[in-house]
């Protein structure tokens, strides 16, 4: 039997976000990918006027949070890979917003701590960042933004074997 040759109709348009699978009867994974993605475009528009990117300011950021992480522990707080972040923590020490220590005990583990000139780019960064965090705190009350962020935390928990 011969084969029917390929349809040559045009393919459907994608869809935007919020329209079709990309909107509420989309799958509940997909969709918190999509907003994974579209926040790490609006971070890394947000954060061009300063010369960083997204994963800059999130590395910086857990640093303040965390002082004296290793690379290691960076990579797992980042979800970035080592590699990535050799390279974003060679480039800050580059630029001197943030210095390595030799760990007190384990002197081939070395502690980042990020320096007064690291806090100066991290604080001129949240300034841009901050209109990303109004947009997406204005799609919310405060109560369904607690709801969210305790859904979010427990998705983490659940789904890395951690309950």
């Amino acid at each position: 039997m011969p084969r029917k040759p390929p349809s040559r109709a045009t393919p459907p348009a994608i869809p935007k976000p919020g329209e079709g699978k990309r909107g509420p009867q989309g799958y509940l994974a997909y969709l918190v990918r999509q907003a994974s993605v579209a926040l790490r475009t609006a971070m890394d528009r947000a954060l061009q006027d300063v010369d960083a990117t997204g994963p800059q300011f999130m590395v910086l950021t857990m640093i303040v949070a965390y002082p004296g992480l290793s690379g290691a522990d960076l990579a797992k707080l980042t979800f970035l890979t080592p590699q990535t972040i050799n390279v974003i923590v060679r480039n800050l020490e580059r630029d001197g917003a943030i210095e390595k220590t030799a760990h007190a005990t384990h002197g081939r583990i070395l502690r980042l701590h990020v320096t007064t000139k690291g806090h100066s780019w991290l604080k001129r960064s949240r300034a841009h960042v901050a209109d990303v965090e109004a947009k997406l705190g204005a799609l919310l009350t405060r109560d369904e933004e607690r709801i969210v962020k305790r859904w979010l935390s427990a998705v983490a928990e659940t789904l890395s074997g951690k309950r």
